[in-house]
C-alpha cells in the first residue's frame, strides 16, 4: 500500500511481520518420516528459502544490503537479510554503515517428528521488519504460496512515531483493521482464520487453519487408494488432531 501522507523527515515507523507455517504429513514408518524429514530439508535448504525471501524482499520495495545463510547438520536451514529503504541506502554503497537501519529479514525451517508417532512436521519461521515506508505485509500471499501452508500464524505490529509536515505525531501510516485484509481472498476462502487484534497498541493477529485436507497430499511415499476406507480416516483424524493442537498452541487430545 503506496504512503500518501506528507511526511517531515525520515519515516521512522517500525513494521514487524513475525510469520509462522507449518506443513504436516503422514509417514507411516520411522524410515519413511527420516526420509519425509530428508526430503523437506532439501526442499526448502539455504539456496531455496534465500530465493524466496529474495523476492519478497523485492516485492515489498526494499533493497538487500547483505545475506547470510547456513545449512544445518542434522537438519534444518536459516537465512539472513539485511534490508534498507531505498531512503536509507548507503552513500558509496558501502555495507560498512548499513547498521544505522534495523530493517532485516530472518527465515529458519525446523524439521520435526518423533518414533512414537506417524506425523512429521515441519515449520518455517520468518521475521521481516522494515522501518520506514515499506510494509511487509504486502508479501503475505506470496509467501503462503512459497510453502506448503496448513497452518498459520502470523503477528504485526509498529512501533515508534514518525510526524506530518505540521509536527503532530503518527504512530501508525497506513490503514488496517486485521492482517486479513493483506491476504487475497482466494487465499483466506482455504481457511479458517482467527483474529486477536490490541488496535490501541498497533499490534496484530492472525491465525489460519486449511479447512480440507486431500488426504493424498499428506501421504509420503504412499498412495491413498492402497489403503483400505478405515485406515484412510484414521489418518485424516490423526492429521486433523494435530493440526488442531499447533493451531491452539495446546495438547487438546493428549498422546491417545
Amino acid at each position: 500500500m503506496e504512503n500518501k501522507l506528507k511526511l517531515y523527515g525520515f519515516n521512522n515507523l517500525t513494521k514487524s511481520l513475525s510469520f509462522n507455517i507449518y506443513d504436516v504429513c503422514y509417514a507411516k514408518t520411522a524410515r519413511s518420516q527420516q526420509e519425509y524429514i530428508a526430503y523437506v530439508d532439501e526442499q526448502y535448504n539455504s539456496e531455496r528459502i534465500t530465493d524466496i525471501m529474495t523476492h519478497v524482499t523485492e516485492m515489498i520495495g526494499a533493497q538487500v544490503l547483505s545475506v547470510s545463510r547456513q545449512d544445518y547438520d542434522p537438519q534444518g536451514a536459516s537465512a539472513t537479510f539485511l534490508i534498507a529503504d531505498d531512503t536509507m541506502i548507503p552513500v558509496g554503497g558501502n555495507e560498512t554503515v548499513a547498521h544505522l537501519d534495523k530493517s532485516h529479514v530472518t527465515v529458519h525451517t525446523y524439521p520435526e517428528f518423533h518414533p512414537d508417532t506417524s506425523i512429521a512436521t515441519f515449520r518455517v519461521d520468518i521475521d521481516v521488519a522494515t522501518c520506514g515506508k515499506i510494509t511487509p505485509l504486502t508479501a503475505l500471499d506470496y509467501l503462503i504460496g512459497s510453502f506448503d501452508s496448513d497452518i498459520i500464524t502470523m503477528d504485526y505490529r509498529v512501533r515508534g512515531f514518525t510526524r506530518n509536515l505540521s509536527g503532530e505525531k503518527l504512530f501508525i501510516d497506513h490503514d488496517i483493521t486485521s492482517i486479513q485484509n493483506y491476504i487475497d481472498a482466494a487465499v483466506l476462502d482455504k481457511y479458517d482464520a482467527v483474529d486477536i487484534n490490541v488496535y490501541q497498541a498497533n499490534i496484530f493477529h492472525t491465525k489460519m487453519l486449511i479447512k480440507e485436507l486431500d488426504l493424498q497430499n499428506y501421504l509420503f511415499n504412499t498412495d491413498v487408494n492402497e489403503l483400505p476406507p478405515r485406515r484412510r480416516l484414521e489418518i485424516t483424524n490423526a492429521l486433523q488432531r494435530e493440526m488442531i493442537e499447533i493451531f491452539s498452541g495446546r495438547n487438546v487430545f493428549g498422546n491417545g
